[in-house]
């Protein structure tokens, strides 16, 4: 093996890919090779870092060095000053509001109050080397498994860990083992739910891209305690890259003798297949995955059975979602006592969230169970963009509810977020401004899970379709006061009557959000107007007769010619004709048109 005396770590993540990074490495190779430095410095293309936002992201090793939003361009640069001459090159740190810049990452606020347990490994090894993986204790806690502890012990380890299943539900990881462990049958399976189709997340699919080694050890660790020799991992097609890398560390796990015919000499057989799905929210209910898996129409099924009695082929099965096994290999390692002094009393260790939305600092955050959402909406994701006012955050995705200023305190798990009209969900956390209406927010979601509802009972494939007519007829400026009852009782309807959890909580984003922003609705359905400006039926512009100076820039850029007036006069918009486009408010210089 080759020995480098310093690695430049370059994000190889899908956001980091699209803004350019694969041409950034071969930028900085080309660079290496002219600078005569290509045999003593390595480009490893490893995972993402979770700093959205400034991606192309660098880290130069062992020099702790931290580059943000670095592009080809940069890469002579790099190499000529920090790799020839030593010298870090300071206009690519990064730069907070103008302080003091950063060239340690660990100084950085939006890392701080992170603790990385399921993203361990992303940004710091090569996801394609399973050298590098096995370097950072990989596979060590599959070989205590196999060789020091029966399954049972295993499962034993996972339960007084309490983790909890990360993919929406909570339901304890290790109970969900134990049953399956108990179950009679000479066949079991053992099951990833790689689906993850929330608006704005990314948290599993990062994880399968820059670490898939820990969720292959952790499903062989899975299927050893609960019986199963054969593991699926069941990932939406349109997740390539981690399609790629996870093909590639399962054909390396098998070429170590860590899938296959007796690992560790223990005489356990184990080994994966890949199953992918064409994109299907619904198949994220572990019922409705199964039968997709099978090959069969992706529905769900009423429980009981469950899965760990019944499931895939008639054979107990455990379905756990990506970062749910990204911690098992290190509870094991470090004991379950470690893991579960992380978090609060009901939620043990930490929980990975993608943050995206109205916020400085989108990414990628891992954080102890118990932070609160303030922490994190300001202390790591840096505030709201634009110094704009916050209004709420969505967790829990087309599931969740929204989150107003006044519960900002709340302590992150799973408990607290229920109590509060929420949900912890899978981890997507979209944060909203001022210029977000709520209205148009519960419609976004209700026309996603509308879309993605199976159609096999009633109350979720007529009622969210009937709860979607009622909320474009509002934000149209059709609607009625009737209407919020109707939404009210529709909505309270299917969270009792339909099959699964996909039903059961489309409602949620409707019925907080007129919980906690009632005089939206009042808005649009009595004043027929949109006080953000968002429903485009309902916003129009107005300019203000006081500081109109009859410019005509607003009726030079008007696109239906809806703006009236002669120069030096006051301009007049004929609001029957507006498209509430907005150019004329970002063309006036007088602050004259006022936006709805």
């Amino acid at each position: 093996m080759e020995k480098f005396r310093s690695h430049i770590m370059v994000c190889g993540g899908t956001g980091c890919i699209s803004s350019r990074s694969d041409e950034l490495i071969d930028s900085l190779k080309s660079e290496l090779v002219k600078a005569g430095y290509d045999k003593e410095i390595s480009v490893v293309k490893t995972g993402c870092f979770g700093f959205c936002a400034q991606g192309p992201i660098i880290k130069v090793h062992p020099d702790n060095v931290f580059y943000v939003q670095v592009g080809p361009e940069d890469a002579q640069e790099i190499v000529q000053e920090h790799i020839v001459k030593g010298r870090v090159v300071e206009r690519l740190l990064y730069d907070e509001d103008d302080k003091d810049s950063k060239s340690d990452h660990d100084d950085i606020p939006f890392y701080k109050k992170q603790l990385r347990i399921a993203l361990r490994n992303c940004g710091l090894l090569n996801p394609e080397d399973i050298n590098e993986y096995i370097a950072f204790d990989g596979y060590m806690a599959l070989g205590k498994a196999l060789t020091e502890m029966k399954p049972i012990d295993v499962v034993k380890e996972i339960k007084e860990s309490g983790l909890r299943g990360r993919g929406g539900g909570g339901f304890p990881t290790g109970l969900k083992w134990e049953l399956t462990h108990k179950s009679p049958g000479d066949e079991k399976y053992i099951i990833c739910n790689a689906d993850e189709g929330d608006p704005g997340a990314f948290m599993d699919r990062s994880i399968l891209e820059g670490d898939p080694h820990s969720v292959i050890e952790a499903m062989a660790i899975g299927g050893y305690a609960t019986g199963a020799s054969t593991g699926i991992v069941y990932i939406r097609a349109e997740y390539p890259l981690a399609i790629e890398r996870l093909e590639i560390a399962i054909k390396q796990a098998r070429e170590y003798g860590f899938l296959g015919k007796d690992i560790f000499g223990s005489g356990f057989d184990f080994d994966l297949i890949i199953k992918l799905g064409a994109g299907a929210f619904v198949c994220g209910e572990e019922t409705a995955l199964i039968h997709s898996v099978e090959g069969e129409r992706g529905e769900p099924t009423k429980k009981p059975p469950y899965p760990s009695e019944e499931g895939y082929l008639g054979k107990p099965s455990t379905v756990n979602n990506v970062e749910t096994y990204a911690n098992i290999p290190v509870i094991l390692l470090k004991g379950s006592g470690w893991f579960n002094k992380i978090g609060t009393e009901k939620s043990k260790g930490t929980k990975v969230f993608a943050l995206a939305g109205k916020i400085n600092n989108v990414g990628l955050v891992e954080v102890p169970m118990g932070i609160t959402l303030r922490e994190i909406i300001y202390d790591i994701g840096g505030g709201i963009k634009d110094g704009k006012e916050f209004k709420a955050v969505q967790t829990g995705g087309p599931s969740g509810g929204v989150i107003t200023v006044k519960d900002l305190d709340t302590p992150i798990d799973y408990e607290s977020l229920t109590a509060i009209g929420s949900m912890m969900g899978s981890g997507g956390m979209i944060v909203m401004d001022e210029d977000n209406c709520m209205v148009n927010i519960a419609k976004f979601y209700l026309e996603f899970t509308e879309d993605e509802s199976c159609g096999k009972c009633t109350p979720c494939r007529v009622g969210t379709k009937r709860m979607y007519e009622i909320l474009e007829k509002i934000t149209n400026g059709e609607g009625e006061m009737e209407d919020l009852d109707k939404l009210r009782e529709l909505g309270n309807m299917i969270k009792d009557s339909a099959l699964c959890g996909l039903g059961q909580t489309a409602p949620n984003p409707v019925l907080s959000t007129m919980e906690y922003f009632y005089d939206e609705y009042l808005a649009h359905i009595k004043d027929k107007r949109c006080l953000t400006g968002e429903c485009k039926a309902l916003s129009k512009y107005s300019i203000d007769p006081e500081k109109c100076i009859g410019c005509t820039a607003c009726a030079r850029v008007c696109p239906v010619s809806c703006i009236e007036g002669e120069v030096k006069k006051l301009h007049v918009i004929d609001e029957s004709k507006c498209i509430a486009c907005g150019a004329c408010y970002d063309a006036c210089k007088f602050d004259a048109v006022i936006k709805p």
